[in-house]
Formats: structure tokens, C-alpha cells, sequence
């Protein structure tokens, strides 16, 4: 399976990595009024594995290129993480006009990660999709069990 892939700079997974990472800059710098994310989490163990996890998925993704996948363009793996990142920004967008319900939280919480995910599946980034998973699982159980539940 590793001799699908070379050790080359992504940098596409690097942008991706970044523009996701745009509103939770903001949210780092301005606090949003009903700002229900600064609170203590209950999920301390979850919340380490998926921080080991985003470490490994974002790290996959930049440096991992598997062989076959051909140069980046326009497809429906390309279109679906648009969809997802617009989504995440939709639910920011929500978040900070006081809205904190499930759908929102959720909003938060999957369609970043599915946009990581489908790039991966795009980029036929076979190593990436195990701590993407993981990281999922992880990043739905903290959302569920911190502010859902």
C-alpha cells in the first residue's frame, strides 16, 4: 500500500487545512455574543485523541500524495468539500448571530470534517483517512456530549 504514495508537499490539503481554520481564528480573536464553545469540555479524553488525530490528518494530507491521483481540478469529490466548507461557514455564520442549537453545533462539527474526507477520497489519499475518521468520530462525540446532549 505505501508504494502508492511518495512524500511530496500538498500543498491543496495545506490551503484546505488553512481556509477551515479561518473562523476558528476569528472565534479565537472575537467572541461570539452566546458564545457556548468556551465552555469546559466533559470529553478531556476524546478531546486529546482528536487532537492527535487532526495532528496526523492535516500532516497526511500535506505530505502523503498517492501516485495515481492526477492534478487537482474540478470534480464531484472537489465540489462536495465546497459544499461542506460553505456549510461550516453558513453554521459560523449562524453561531455568531446567537444560534446554538443541535443543527448548528452540528454544522460546527461534520461538514469540516467531510470536507477533509472527500479531499482525501479525491486525492485517492488512502493513509489520510484513518485519523480523518477518527478525528470525526471524535470531533461529533465532543459537539454531541458537550453541548447537544
Amino acid at each position: 500500500m505505501l508504494k502508492r504514495y511518495k512524500l511530496s508537499f500538498e500543498i491543496w490539503g495545506l490551503l484546505l487545512f488553512l481556509i477551515v481554520m479561518i473562523p476558528n481564528f476569528i472565534w479565537f480573536a472575537i467572541p461570539a455574543p452566546n458564545d457556548i464553545l468556551r465552555a469546559e469540555s466533559i470529553t478531556e479524553m476524546v478531546d486529546t485523541v482528536a487532537s492527535v488525530c487532526q495532528i496526523l490528518m492535516i500532516v497526511s494530507i500535506c505530505i502523503f500524495r498517492n501516485r495515481e491521483s492526477k492534478k487537482l481540478c474540478i470534480s464531484p469529490f472537489v465540489i462536495m468539500v465546497t459544499v461542506c466548507y460553505l456549510l461550516y461557514v453558513a453554521s459560523w455564520i449562524a453561531y455568531y448571530n446567537g444560534m446554538t442549537n443541535a443543527i448548528v453545533i452540528l454544522g460546527l462539527t461534520i461538514p469540516p470534517c467531510l470536507a477533509f474526507l472527500f479531499f482525501a477520497i479525491d486525492r485517492k489519499n488512502g493513509i489520510a483517512l484513518i485519523p480523518i475518521s477518527i478525528f470525526t468520530i471524535c470531533h461529533v462525540v465532543y459537539g454531541v456530549a458537550n453541548f447537544i446532549v
